[in-house]
């Protein structure tokens, strides 16, 4: 359900807070937590979501607001904020269920609790052949309105196939 992974999800913040000596450092370990969640279950994504390859930035940002989002978190984020360049674009999680319950304590305000989204979003594109800079702009837990996450196309990935395959 819903709420485990919530409540344990803060269990795993709250053990890296421990081990680690600053929020920079939690905030670096749970992007890369979340980077081998995302390679590995962009599998999991494409097989139960019968979704085929993206065309462009925009539809993979529906893609990932409309079935990925509801799918794992059960949520719709809304997609605003596009570049001119069109490659750039925020998600706004009106409600983000990983911070249900919870409350930063002071001494932890350059905490990125739900950095490991980052990092999920991050390894699934990079799987898909899409480099991508991800990173939260606003956050419910630290008094803003919405929580925003930033989406930035860097670059396509080519693949490296031995000479002679293709």
């Amino acid at each position: 359900s819903s709420e485990l992974f919530t409540l344990t999800y803060g269990a795993l913040v709250t053990q890296l807070c421990k081990d680690y000596e600053n929020d920079e450092d939690v905030n670096k370990q749970l992007d890369r937590m979340g980077y081998n969640i995302g390679v590995r279950l962009i599998e999991d994504f494409l097989a139960r979501s019968n979704v085929g390859r993206c065309h462009d930035f925009r539809e993979t940002a529906d893609v990932i607001a409309k079935v990925a989002f509801k799918m794992y978190l059960g949520i719709t984020p809304s997609i605003t904020n596009w570049s001119p360049a069109g490659d750039e674009f925020s998600l706004i999680l009106e409600n983000n269920p990983l911070v249900d319950f919870v409350e930063l304590p002071d001494n932890h305000s350059s905490l990125i609790y739900s950095n490991l989204l980052c990092g999920v979003l991050r390894g699934a594109l990079e799987m898909v052949q899409m480099a991508v800079d991800v990173k939260f702009v606003q956050d419910t837990l630290k008094g803003d309105g919405v929580t925003e996450i930033r989406m930035r196309f860097i670059k396509r990935i080519e693949d490296n196939l031995p000479a002679g395959e293709e």
